[in-house]
């Protein structure tokens, strides 16, 4: 690996180490991925695995699009890729990358299709010492992973062409190379097409090289390999032209099948244009067949059902999928072991064959047959059923997926009185369902008797409904209700009179924890093994002590995973439209006029002022808190200056500027874009744990300052700062200016932990947060003002300017 490919490395790191753990406020980066890692087996050598939300690979900041990463530190100190995927690749009309159009515009062949094997997939490659590292190197299970199966397979393959796995890991690392392929053996694990014992084995159909940027073998270098090493091959075939591509695979799609075998569908491999418009970079895309893939799925789930005695939930395909279940059904009363080696994914293609063959038809021609009778379903309906106690945030997920999404929403504490709430809760429901594909029925649903009725009424009226239980985990009891008082408990009394059913500044300490424990005791956790949550569908596990941005995050998450065309009109929301739908639940958790009151009465309590004897009383005076307490609600530090200043100053330049310089500032100004206030921000708090003795520094300062007030100011200055305006640099989205700051008029010299300070001007528009500027001037820096994508001037006169230096709360603290 040259030098430019070294530095290209470390560049990938550190960027997934800036973003690793989460969208926690303060990450410059509109993704997150997650980091493990673990001690590869029969070696000292320790790998980190990467992985990033499924969504997130449809954004375009991401500093690489590997689906599929490991990456270590070599003897030498300096990090490399030992396991690189491919780049997560989409389905055609996926994304508009994959319209036919666009693929038609940006792509050049030959077109590469490949056959997609269905099984497990496998990364092999080698390491420093000469180990073979395969997958993941799954650790839990020591007989019957996926991991070790695979390395098995792989040591059969290799020893039958004469060699060892040892030898493949040093022709990898040699090659910088790994290599990608799909276990596929029914003995060990069945999916939904057959490879029995003379086609099971490991398919190589892939190998990429362990760089940041996209760069793989062509079918026939793949195949080479993989005859040298003795592996199995994915089929490919290929075509020169995009429209003999096109139908070829329309073809294929018809019967489901290439070659008189069945598949799921194929990868096509091609490359884009570069901007001469020649072959440039290695680019995948899928074409898929959906039917009778999905039909066949749910098949087998339905079968699972019944043999551990649930009614069987579908949806599609109900004629036929009934006629399946009454065939299974038989079968399964013939042999009492069938069952048994079904749930452990044995036995499940003869099953469908079987059902296939004694109907004479194939699943291609059940599929084309529904579609000529009008069959096929519509849109689904999801309802999305929390299950919870007090203090979970379960309403302040709900608003903030209503803030992203436009769901439905509904609240049982918006019923008012007591008579029949259950209808007209239900009522409330369904007549969101009939406007949005996402309902969620807020309430605690803590207990089974109202999931039951909930799952009942709505399944009556709206029958096929899919229920999905968001599932704060509260059990075992005995080892989590007193964390999970603590939380709950904590959250609810800070947030005083801002609930409609808990109004903890006006009620008693004592009887607002009474309420909340009664709710504790009754609670009962989710078990889909047993009526009524056998009905739900799916069941995110949520975390009571997580934040609720954590787990909004999990909500969508498996959302998205479990139903993907929920989000087909829109883009997945960025970590910084998260945060910004959290803050407006936390913020907006009162809608009515009413409050209920849980001990049994209800009264007329106004949000901020009511009237006494025709004159209006003020709104009680916010609670006391302790200088821990009030450094828990700090988001940063920053210098403050004079918005008139800044705007003089901006005016003067800009006004002698030519028009392409100006053009920008002028947008800006005539969209009043350009924000109302300035400052520097010194250090975030998601910065203290990379130096927490500044942070530590800063808040001792800030203690020191609250000590000493008089009036109660939470943020009061903690002393004078200065700095130098040197350059404002901006580009298409948003503006800045680069900054020096200076010692104070006192000597004080205050740290920055951005490498360079600056001040955000103004974004071209919402979805543009000003954390970006950091990102803009660090672009610029770093191609030494050559980036011709972005604009800069010099500041004439070395303008200094003063100000203070201010803690800023968190924003609904």
């Amino acid at each position: 690996m040259d030098q430019r490919q070294q530095h290209g490395v470390r560049q990938m790191v550190q960027a997934l180490e800036a973003a690793k753990g989460g969208r926690g406020k303060g990450k410059k980066h509109g993704f997150s991925c997650r980091k493990s890692t673990y001690l590869v087996e029969g070696s000292d050598i320790y790998v980190d695995s990467w992985k990033f939300n499924d969504w997130d690979y449809k954004k375009d900041d991401l500093p690489t699009y590997a689906r599929g990463l490991f990456t270590t530190k070599n003897s030498a100190g300096n990090p490399e890729i030992v396991i690189r995927g491919y780049n997560k690749f989409f389905n055609v009309g996926e994304v508009r990358e994959t319209e036919w159009k666009n693929v038609e515009r940006d792509t050049v062949g030959p077109y590469e299709l490949s056959v997609k094997e269905n099984g497990c997939i496998i990364f092999i490659s080698g390491l420093e010492d000469g180990t073979l590292l395969h997958s993941t190197g799954a650790r839990e299970d020591a007989s019957a992973s996926h991991s070790v199966v695979g390395k098995k397979r792989i040591e059969r393959h290799v020893a039958n062409v004469g060699k060892t796995t040892e030898d493949l890991a040093r022709a990898l690392r040699e090659m910088n190379v790994t290599a990608v392929g799909e276990l596929c053996d029914d003995e060990f694990e069945e999916h939904v097409l057959a490879y029995p014992p003379e086609t099971a084995g490991f398919y190589m159909h892939g190998i990429n090289f362990n760089l940041p940027e996209f760069a793989t073998l062509s079918g026939p270098e793949v195949h080479r390999f993989a005859d040298e090493w003795g592996f199995k091959k994915a089929e490919y075939q290929i075509i020169q032209s995009l429209d003999e591509a096109k139908e070829f695979l329309n073809k294929c799609a018809e019967t489901g099948s290439w070659n008189g075998r069945d598949t799921e569908g194929f990868v096509i491999r091609c490359k884009l244009k570069d901007t001469s418009g020649n072959a440039g970079m290695d680019w995948f895309f899928k074409f898929k067949f959906e039917e009778p893939y999905l039909m066949y799925r749910q098949w087998r789930e339905a079968t699972k059902a019944i043999i551990a005695g649930k009614p069987p939930r579908f949806k599609k395909h109900k004629k036929i999928t009934e006629e399946y279940l009454l065939y299974a059904r038989k079968q399964l009363a013939k042999d009492q072991n069938l069952g048994k080696q079904y749930n452990q994914n044995h036995g499940i293609i003869k099953m469908r064959d079987g059902f296939l063959a004694e109907k004479g038809q194939t699943g291609a021609d059940i599929i084309n047959q529904e579609d000529t009778e009008g069959t096929l379903e519509g849109p689904i309906n999801i309802l999305l059923v929390p299950i919870a106690t007090i203090g979970c945030g379960k309403t302040t997920v709900a608003k903030a997926l209503v803030k992203l999404f436009g769901w439905g929403h509904t609240q049982n504490d918006n019923v008012q009185g007591k008579g029949n709430r259950a209808a007209r809760f239900t009522l409330a429901i369904t007549n969101l369902m009939a406007a949005h594909p996402v309902v969620i029925a807020d309430r605690n649903n803590h207990q089974k008797r109202e999931r039951e009725q909930i799952i009942n009424d709505v399944s009556q009226v709206i029958p096929g409904t899919k229920f999905v239980a968001m599932h704060y985990v509260h059990e075992p009891k005995d080892k989590m209700l007193n964390g999970i008082r603590k939380v709950t408990q904590g959250r609810v009394l800070d947030r005083g009179d801002n609930h409609q059913t808990i109004q903890a500044a006006s009620k008693g300490q004592a009887e607002i924890v009474g309420i909340m424990e009664g709710f504790l005791t009754r609670f009962q956790g989710c078990d889909t093994n047993r009526e009524p949550d056998s009905n739900f569908e799916e069941v995110i596990d949520l975390d009571v002590a997580a934040s609720s941005l954590e787990n909004l995050e999990t909500v969508i998450n498996h959302l998205y995973n479990a139903y993907p065309s929920v989000f087909k009109s829109r883009e997945m929301p960025t970590h910084q439209e998260m945060e910004d739908a959290i803050e407006y639940g936390m913020n907006h958790t009162v809608e009515a006029d009413e409050r209920h009151d849980l001990s049994g009465t209800f009264q007329n309590k106004r949000d901020n002022k009511q009237k006494v004897n025709g004159s209006k009383q003020n709104t009680p005076e916010p609670k006391q808190l302790s200088p821990d307490e009030l450094v828990k609600r700090l988001e940063y530090f920053g210098i403050t200056l004079s918005a008139t200043n800044i705007n003089s100053i901006l005016s003067s330049l800009f006004s002698n500027a030519r028009p392409e310089e100006s053009k920008f500032y002028k947008q800006l100004k005539g969209s009043k874009r350009i924000q109302q206030e300035f400052h520097i921000t010194l250090m975030h708090r998601a910065s203290g744990t990379q130096d927490p003795q500044l942070w530590q520094y800063y808040t001792d300062l800030y203690r020191d300052a609250i000590s000493k007030q008089q009036n109660g100011d939470r943020t009061p200055s903690l002393g004078a700062g200065r700095l130098r305006l040197e350059r404002v640099i901006w580009d298409d989205r948003l503006m800045g200016i680069l900054v020096r700051i200076l010692p104070s008029p006192t000597g004080t010299v205050w740290s920055c932990v951005n490498e360079y300070p600056h001040i955000t001007i103004g974004t071209a528009g919402d979805k543009i947060k000003p954390m970006e500027t950091n990102e803009l001037i660090q672009r610029w820096a770093e191609s030494d003002g050559k980036d011709s994508s972005i604009m800069s001037m010099e500041i004439p006169g070395m303008k200094e300017l003063d100000g203070a230096v201010k803690p800023v709360m968190q924003r609904g603290r």
